[in-house]
């Protein structure tokens, strides 16, 4: 495989595109940091396949990035292979607002394969090549320049031996007929809502003070309006307010605004300064949340009781058990949230309850909530049985 220098113009760039989107698929990493900024700053993409290899700078005085970008979100003619691939994704989807397609996830692949259900980079590069993995350069500050040699060889390493791994998992996915098992997994990891920066969303991921609607109003408010203050100064979140501090302000709002220099979490400045300003007439117009909106309660899920948790509880053992007979990660199958809704009598759509998750483990969820399978212990070993009378399927060791 050929590994290039460094691509830091426009005219190599667009030489390497245009022959990589004549390739059956690449491989593609990003090196990005995050820790000061509300967005990710992309600091290096490594592109690869079988035949070649590259690292291209985006922060290349006068480099156009087009040629890449197109490669990745138009040209559906060429799989784009990434591992773990979320914010590489979310990357792609800030500069164009699209996510490359068609798409493959090594690390969801692994959980296919029965691999576990978040295999490291480095781990899959060891248990698939026999290869371990330099890791000294992975907190490298990818934003300095210039980056030296160790640091580029660290970066394309992530390319060069996904492009040999891809091939071989795609070969055990094909021998166990599972490449079908990936699209829904990859549709949902590809899909580009998941990457909207939503502002009125952003309360759901602050841990609430009160279920009171007037409260979670407040909450969600504040919440949308720190995000758009965060994304304008392109700073993270918790430098403009901190979570406990935006839900003490919900929960205890001050009567003016030279009340925000009592609050825990801000400074005084925040009484006589526009940001202090900018939240106090947020808080004046807030509204209650709407009852449509109100969370579940933590301790009670809708319609799952006490036993509704105890058959949620014989869905995981089930589900452990049928994932270690298919040799599959539980993760893939189904989620927590899924099973709870299973067995609080949710019924229409759940993706466990359809194609090759209802013939691995939706049917016999069904089953065992509908009283037709039960669990017992033979010999010292867990086995499922048919109870008598009933259709259901065969008995199966656990």
């Amino acid at each position: 495989m050929e590994i290039h220098p460094l691509i830091s113009d426009s005219a190599t760039l667009a030489a390497l595109c245009e022959r990589l989107a004549r390739s059956p698929f690449v491989a593609v990493d990003t090196e990005f940091m995050r820790e000061n900024s509300y967005w990710p700053d992309l600091c290096l993409i490594q592109i690869a396949d079988a035949n070649e290899a590259a690292a291209i700078d985006p922060k290349a005085k006068g480099i156009d990035m087009k040629p890449l970008l197109d490669l990745l979100v138009e040209n559906d003619e060429v799989l784009k292979v990434f591992h773990a691939g979320g914010q590489d994704l979310e990357i792609v989807h800030n500069l164009t607002a699209k996510t490359p397609y068609p798409l493959f996830d090594t690390q969801v692949a692994a959980m296919a394969l029965g691999m576990g259900e978040q295999v490291g980079y480095s781990n899959l590069v060891e248990s698939m090549l026999g290869v371990k993995l330099d890791k000294g350069a992975r907190f490298t500050d990818w934003s300095r320049r210039p980056l030296d040699k160790r640091q580029i060889e660290y970066a394309i390493g992530d390319v060069t031996y996904l492009v040999k791994i891809f091939p071989r998992m795609l070969d055990k996915l094909r021998a166990k007929k599972r490449g079908e098992w990936l699209d829904q997994e990859m549709e949902r990891l590809g899909d580009p809502a998941g990457y909207l920066n939503v502002p009125e969303l952003a309360w759901l991921r602050i841990r609430p003070p009160s279920r009171k609607p007037e409260v979670l109003g407040r909450l969600k408010a504040l919440a949308a309006w720190r995000e758009r203050e965060a994304q304008g100064k392109n700073l993270p979140r918790g430098r403009i307010v901190k979570d406990e501090t935006l839900a003490d302000v919900a929960g205890h709002p001050p009567r003016t605004q030279a009340d925000l220099a009592k609050v825990r979490g801000l400074s005084a400045g925040w009484a006589t300064n526009d940001i202090g300003a900018r939240m106090l007439a947020v808080l004046a117009d807030a509204v209650p949340l709407p009852d449509s909106e109100l969370p579940p309660r933590e301790d009670r899920k809708p319609g799952l009781g006490k036993d509704g948790a105890l058959i949620a509880d014989l869905l995981k053992l089930l589900l452990k058990v049928r994932a270690k007979e298919a040799d599959v990660a539980p993760k893939l199958i189904a989620r927590s949230d899924e099973l709870e809704a299973i067995a609080a009598g949710v019924r229409d759509d759940m993706p466990l309850l359809t194609g090759w998750r209802y013939e691995v483990f939706g049917k016999d969820a069904l089953a065992l909530v509908e009283g037709r399978l039960a669990f017992s212990v033979r010999d010292g070993r867990m086995v499922m049985s048919a109870l008598a009378g009933n259709d259901a399927p065969a008995a199966a060791d656990a």
